[in-house]
């Protein structure tokens, strides 16, 4: 049953004020204490599986009822396989060193004050994210560690999922003796509590939304305080005319296809015409006999049976599926060109063996990840040994690729005295 304005706007207001309190404790609590949760949280995921997995079932069954996209559905299921890793993923967060308190810089200055700069928490963070559970306990991981309180508003077609994982959760807080409130979950499915958080500046102090284009523009739009995000994840590889062939077919094959549904997915391939001829074909057939559509330009879909001629916008488009848009460039310089006219400063990647292009791309394609002979993929938390993360961030401030540990929180200068008047 939906709920009107008012009830809303106390709903969202009670929560945040929660999470409020509940974050001054969470600041002070010790490593030792969000490591035993960590570790706790690692232990429930694997005693509560059958009851993880049974609840999956139910959401991934509703999901085929409303006929949700492949992707969306690869996004949502949970598997024994996928449960371990989130386990995995926890503990591998509790072996990072504890960020909070940490002493970034300091000096002593002439009159006797030692100034020093310290690591602290954001505060509340409002996460917003779609489809995928495992994201639950990866920002809940995230922002406890972190010294965090945060609130958690998952998407209905994920909420028997994110109510079994937030049982676990909040289970080892009250275990350890931490407030329960440092991880709370949005329980109503109705989109109008989504503004009413959004309003709460002065109890929420970042927001942060994972999903698709149209939720971030929402959340960007409306939210009264600051936004840690990205919009779109078009991705690019572009293959040099220096490229090793089986290099770049592996790299991109692994880009696109590995898992196409996620925002490092690889959606343009962009080749040098130097490098066509011996490598374009028998790549063309390897991503086909793995269900990509090509969608190319006229030169590239030459001779490639089952090539559709692809439109504009198609090079400006996250397909977030087994589709690949493909074009020749003449240059390095083009292709950097039109990274920067159609991408989306997320990920880009070049595979080349030319020192000078590979020095060339880094410093002159401004993305949150630049790849040099390696896969998109690899723009993740996980893998770039943050632990886990909360979202990538294609900003400049506060934050900007995979959001950890370190990303969430800011500083603040503690000073020293003996007395000192100025």
């Amino acid at each position: 049953m939906s709920q009107t304005v008012a009830e809303l706007n106390v709903y969202a207001e009670q929560m945040a004020g929660r999470a409020r309190q509940a974050a001054r404790r969470i600041a002070s609590a010790t490593g030792e204490q969000k490591l035993r949760w960590l570790q706790r949280v690692a232990d429930g995921l694997r005693e509560q599986a059958g009851d993880i997995l049974a609840a999956n079932e139910q959401d991934l069954a509703a999901a085929a009822e409303k006929g949700l996209s492949g992707a969306l559905v690869d996004r949502l299921r949970l598997t024994e396989d996928r449960l371990t890793d989130i386990g995995d993923a926890v503990v591998e967060i509790g072996r990072l060193s504890d960020p909070v308190g940490e002493i970034i810089e300091s000096n002593r200055r002439p009159n006797g004050l030692l100034v020093t700069k310290v690591r602290v928490p954001l505060g509340v963070v409002f996460f917003i994210y779609e489809s995928r559970p495992n994201v639950t306990v990866d920002a809940a991981a995230l922002c406890v560690k972190s010294g965090n309180a945060v609130i958690l508003r998952g998407g209905s077609e994920a909420r028997h999922s994110n109510r079994a994982l937030h049982r676990v959760l909040t289970a080892a807080l009250e275990a350890e003796g931490l407030p329960g409130d440092a991880v709370q979950l949005v329980e109503t499915t109705d989109r109008a509590a989504v503004g009413e958080f959004l309003r709460l500046g002065q109890l929420i102090d970042v927001t942060v939304p994972r999903g698709g284009r149209s939720l971030i523009e929402r959340v960007t739009e409306e939210a009264t305080m600051p936004v840690i995000k990205h919009f779109d994840g078009i991705c690019h590889v572009y293959v040099d005319a220096s490229a090793d062939e089986q290099m770049a077919a592996d790299i991109v094959i692994n880009s696109k296809c590995q898992r196409p549904g996620v925002c490092n997915a690889a959606e343009s391939l962009l080749i040098h015409r130097e490098a066509a001829d011996r490598f374009w074909p028998s790549l063309a057939a390897r991503l086909q006999e793995r269900g990509v559509e090509l969608r190319c330009c006229p030169d590239s879909a030459a001779g490639i049976d089952g090539a559709r001629l692809a439109e504009e916008e198609d090079y400006a488009t996250e397909f977030l599926d087994l589709i690949l848009a493909v074009r020749f460039v003449d240059s390095i310089d083009e292709a950097m060109d039109r990274i920067r006219r159609f991408g989306s400063g997320h990920t880009d990647a070049i595979v080349t063996e030319s020192l000078e292009a590979a020095v060339r791309f880094q410093n002159e394609v401004d993305s949150s990840a630049v790849m040099i002979n390696a896969s998109t993929r690899f723009n993740d938390g996980g893998q770039f040994g943050l632990g886990a993360e909360i979202g990538i961030s294609t900003d400049r401030f506060h934050a900007r690729g995979p959001c950890g540990l370190r990303e969430m929180t800011s500083y603040k200068y503690v000073v020293h005295g003996t007395g000192q008047t100025r």
